[in-house]
């Protein structure tokens, strides 16, 4: 369904326990009502998702926020009232009315308000707190199209809107601020400079060992189904060069003869290449190559993020004996 459209029937479907898919300027969102236990169990079945990995709560408003949590943090009132709407995901104390299963079982619970149209009125629509992790299999490439959910998805949703690109192309950034010290949980589509800006310094902590605080935190996440490599530079791959294999570039295309390269960014420009990340690995995926090498982009601003994902996607990458 078009999500510019009369979006009654798709909150209509959220309200009785039903799943859909919506598109946010991060990427697409598997939606449930974060306050029905037996909805949100069915996002853990249709993506696959261990019970152990806790799921992100979508508000329509921030002025939703107290209503659902009570008090939060100095920290946290100032990070929402700035970044909100926006790629920023908060983590607060989990409320009475949230069943343990959209947090897997831990105290505290993430939560946003995203910075799109459709998806804010779609929330409002339904009258409900939305549980929504991105709308794809557990640990494969994330959506950032409609059609990568129904790909990827299939008859598992009952709604799938369709908004368009993702805007920004990678997830929200998720901020632990209930102390005195904040901690970024994740890299996102927020740069860890503008936090700074606005809070003072903050200590980046991603990655996660044991029962991730945070979604998206595993040190494998976000996988093609072809092995990804990662290197640094197209003459890193050697002798044989690219002969059957896709190469995904920053902004240089690489020399030699590849089945299949995508440029993130000819500019050079990293909120560019951040926008089209998964929408380039989905393509190479989508080919037939034996296997994708990808090379890092600049470490700085929301490169840091990007270069998070691919080196989560490449965690699984064993080479050949």
């Amino acid at each position: 369904m078009p999500a510019d459209g009369d979006l009654g029937e798709a909150a209509d479907v959220l309200r009785t326990g039903g799943l859909v898919a919506f598109p946010t300027e991060t990427v697409y969102g598997l939606g449930a009502n974060a306050l029905d236990a037996r909805a949100a169990a069915r996002i853990f079945e249709a993506k696959r998702r261990p019970s152990f990995d806790p799921l992100i709560t979508h508000l329509a408003d921030a002025a939703d926020l107290a209503p659902l949590v009570g008090p939060v943090s100095p920290a946290v009132a100032a990070l929402a009232a700035r970044f909100w709407p926006g790629p920023l995901t908060l983590i607060v104390d989990r409320p009475e009315r949230i069943p343990p299963i959209v947090t897997s079982g831990l105290d505290s619970m993430a939560v946003r308000v995203p910075d799109h149209e459709h998806a804010r009125r779609l929330i409002a629509a339904a009258g409900v707190p939305v549980a929504a992790p991105s709308a794809n299999r557990f640990g494969q490439l994330s959506p950032t199209r409609a059609e990568h959910v129904v790909r990827g998805l299939g008859a598992a949703v009952d709604v799938v809107l369709d908004g368009g690109p993702s805007r920004c192309g990678i997830e929200s950034t998720i901020v632990d601020a209930r102390g005195d010290h904040p901690v970024v949980l994740r890299l996102g589509a927020l740069p860890v400079e503008e936090l700074e800006k606005a809070i003072g310094p903050v200590t980046v902590r991603p990655g996660s060992s044991g029962q991730p605080v945070a979604p998206g935190t595993l040190a494998a996440h976000y996988a093609p189904r072809t092995p990804l490599r990662l290197v640094h530079g197209a003459e890193s791959v050697g002798a044989d060069g690219g002969a059957g294999r896709g190469y995904l570039a920053f902004r240089d295309r690489p020399a030699g003869h590849w089945a299949a390269v995508e440029v993130l960014s000819a500019a050079g420009d990293l909120t560019e290449a951040a926008a089209r990340l998964f929408d380039a690995l989905h393509r190479l995926d989508a080919v037939g190559v034996t296997e994708i090498v990808a090379e890092p982009v600049p470490d700085a601003g929301v490169g840091r993020a990007v270069n998070d994902r691919l080196r989560r996607a490449a965690a699984t990458w064993h080479p050949a004996p």
